[in-house]
């Protein structure tokens, strides 16, 4: 395999080995902690702008299915691990990693110690890096990397351009789409629900045209912010429809009501983040894809009480509103991959749609 760099925007440089494609893109560089899972975290449209780093030594050992996707298109930048399995062996596997990156058009390197680069990541946050060829000019590499604008356009890159249904005979869902996993699809599916999925930027009039028991905000990338549109959106909507949100969709919710957010240092994605419940005391185990959190301190002036706090760092793990049928998680109940603890969350957003529904 040919020599392929990691260049980090202080002038760090890893040499390690090629896979995967040979068109670069800048990214912030992000680290995982999910000891499986690669193949749902590469096509997690979360990571749309992001160069992803397995802290799991060896990577590719079974292989990519047809089954484990939760994009059709993957978003991800590029993908570096320490050791590369190019001999998968397991029932379900159809292609190599390898051969998936290249047909994704998703460069990778391996052989670099991801141990040295996560340290230096938690220490000094997570930054921009892109790959270099040996012959390249890294110095010019690395003032690109500082002259880099930050992406503000990535929920328009993965999310939905259209309105289309999925359809059931259960309760009649508006999936606002920010770059929804598949898996968030999956289990409202299996509880029955008719869905409509729309793009983020679909307004409140359109949505309550539906006439829709509930209504899902799917995870996404980047800074909630950049979608002020779906803020004011959701403003309409808290009042008037039960209202679940997830990751990106959390955030939004946060926003919408008055608080506020603020990006993490390094951000929390991995398989093995646990949060307790404020109302029971009981803790879970979760997967968690983000970079930014809701700050809560800015929950005191909201409507919003705080139901889930992360153990690790005691950030905000979920919200719920005091006077609509509105709650929300940073953490994925759907996992994919992951563990599957908070599940249940979807079967509290179909029991608070009956209630409501028997009120109106």
């Amino acid at each position: 395999m040919k020599e392929r760099y990691l260049v980090l925007e202080d002038g760090s440089v890893y040499r390690g080995k090629a896979f995967g494609s040979d068109e670069f893109k800048i990214g912030e560089l992000v680290f995982n902690t999910s000891m499986t899972g690669y193949q749902e975290i590469l096509t997690d449209n979360s990571y749309c702008g992001q160069i992803v780093m397995m802290t799991y030594p060896l990577i590719g050992n079974y292989g990519i299915n047809r089954d484990d996707y939760e994009s059709i298109v993957p978003a991800v930048f590029g993908f570096v691990v320490k050791d590369y399995c190019d001999a998968p062996s397991n029932w379900r596997s159809q292609e190599t990693l390898d051969s998936f990156l290249k047909r994704e058009n998703i460069p990778g390197i391996y052989g670099v110690d991801t141990r040295a680069i996560t340290r230096k990541l938690r220490d000094h946050g997570v930054m921009k890096a892109t790959f270099a060829n040996p012959g390249d000019d890294i110095d010019a590499i690395v003032k690109s990397l500082k002259e880099a604008d930050d992406l503000h356009d990535q929920v328009s890159r993965v999310a939905s351009g259209k309105i289309f249904p999925i359809p059931n005979r259960g309760k009649k869902v508006v999936l606002m789409d920010f770059g929804a996993k598949l898996g968030i699809v999956r289990e409202l599916s299996k509880r029955g629900c008719d869905l409509v999925v729309v793009p983020y930027d679909t307004p409140a009039s359109k949505i309550l045209s539906y006439h829709p028991d509930g209504v899902m905000l799917t995870n996404g990338p980047g800074n909630p912010e950049d979608v002020p549109e779906a803020i004011e959106t959701l403003k309409e909507l808290m009042p008037k429809t039960v209202v679940f949100g997830i990751c990106l969709g959390h955030q939004l919710i946060s926003l919408a009501s008055g608080a506020k957010t603020y990006k993490l240092k390094f951000g929390h994605r991995g398989g093995n983040h646990p949060v307790v419940d404020l109302s029971t005391g009981q803790v879970e185990i979760t997967s968690q894809n983000h970079g930014y959190a809701v700050d809560i301190d800015s929950l005191k002036d909201t409507r919003l009480e705080m139901t889930y706090q992360a153990l690790n760092d005691k950030s905000c793990e979920g919200v719920r509103h005091k006077d609509y049928p509105c709650f929300s998680v940073q953490f994925h109940p759907e996992a994919s991959a992951g563990p599957e603890d908070s599940r249940d969350l979807f079967d509290e957003f179909i029991a608070l749609m009956d209630k409501e529904g028997k009120h109106a």
